[in-house]
């Protein structure tokens, strides 16, 4: 998904070099490219599901309460779908972000309720869980070489193991996990809108810094790219891959803790729901703004607009089987748009570009 590096081509010293020319309607031009479907078709999409929910549900949709609900709800979707977009960019699955996210929030509460620790220390303990799965997965996959999609869904399944050992597949409550100030971590708001949004905000921010705008980040889209190039190159792809797979870890295992503060329980399969719509999410984001990358605003933005779908199915209908059968079917029509549909005419006019013409063909003979 990733696109291709460009280098600019040598100049020989014997070529003077051109004055730069203005190209008169060039902002004009950047505009309509930015604005383009192809570059934020999604943003569209949404727009027409705002506009049919509104149509269909026109008492309790177009509200501010709809508006928060939706932020609220996907806030911790959001964070696992980011927590895969670093690794995704080096080209490296980690299949094991439900199970972490699982661990963490069962972890957390055990500490709380079982242990009887504080929120910070089981906060931590959790989250020292966490970075241990990740520096496992860096080992198995970079160390070891084996493949990062089988190599993270083995490890996962031994998390599942370690799971049911500390809950026996049974929820953890306890007061202590709805009360201050560990509930205030995912309850606490502004205005309505709570803390995970803003957890959310900035994890995007920091990934969208450090891919955008750092030399990790080149080397991290030229490693996804190819990485026996990049690694002539001198990038230390290895390291790079391992450090996204601990970077996965930590964040899928954060949105672990915050689930249990949201819901107030330490869930076994807390995780369950999130792989199949963030790695969703991840792949529609990389059709979007930085068409070819995967990239964090892009995934936010693939995130709501899912959401957005199913909040609107949730107060229209009480079909237990829309929320799935919208997610599928947006799914498929904004990959096809944003990625198939609207490239094909262009690999239409590059075959006929290409095809032979008889007529010449005849007079070269």
């Amino acid at each position: 998904m990733t696109s291709t590096p460009t280098w600019a081509a040598e100049v020989p010293p014997s070529v003077p070099e051109r004055p730069a020319v203005s190209v008169p309607g060039t902002p004009v031009r950047r505009a309509a490219a930015a604005l383009s479907f192809r570059n934020i078709g999604a943003v569209y999409v949404w727009l027409v599901i705002v506009v049919l929910f509104t149509v269909w549900a026109p008492d309790t949709f177009p509200t501010m309460i709809t508006v928060k609900q939706v932020l609220n709800g996907n806030a911790v979707a959001g964070l696992v779908a980011l927590s895969v977009v670093p690794p995704l960019a080096a080209r490296v699955f980690d299949l094991s972000i439900a199970f972490t996210m699982s661990l963490t929030s069962v972890l957390t509460a055990h500490f709380m309720v079982s242990a009887g620790f504080g929120p910070g220390t089981a906060i931590a303990l959790a989250m020292t869980a966490a970075l241990l799965v990740g520096v496992v997965n860096g080992i198995v996959v970079v160390v070891l070489r084996v493949d990062s999609f089988i190599a993270t869904l083995a490890t996962g399944a031994l998390i599942q193991s370690l799971i049911t050992m500390v809950t026996n597949d049974s929820s953890i409550t306890g007061v202590r996990l709805l009360a201050e100030p560990f509930a205030s971590i995912a309850q606490l708001d502004a205005g309505g809108v709570t803390l995970p949004v803003l957890y959310l905000l900035l994890a995007a921010l920091a990934i969208w810094f450090l891919l955008e705008h750092t030399a990790t980040g080149r080397r991290l889209y030229a490693t996804g790219f190819n990485a026996d190039a990049a690694r002539l190159q001198g990038v230390r792809t290895d390291r790079l891959r391992f450090l996204t797979l601990v970077a996965s870890a930590l964040l899928s295992g954060f949105a672990g803790v915050v689930f249990t503060a949201s819901v107030g329980s330490g869930s076994p399969t807390a995780g369950t729901p999130y792989l199949l719509s963030a790695y969703a999410a991840a792949f529609v984001g990389a059709t979007q703004l930085r068409a070819g990358r995967f990239n964090a605003w892009g995934t936010v933005l693939a995130v709501l607009l899912l959401g957005t779908g199913i909040t609107g199915l949730g107060l229209a209908t009480s079909a237990q089987w829309a929320a799935s059968l919208f997610t599928g079917s947006v799914l498929i029509v904004a990959l096809v748009l944003t990625g198939g549909g609207i490239a094909l005419p262009t690999v239409l006019r590059r075959r006929a570009r290409t095809r032979p013409n008889p007529t010449t063909d005849k007079e070269i003979r």
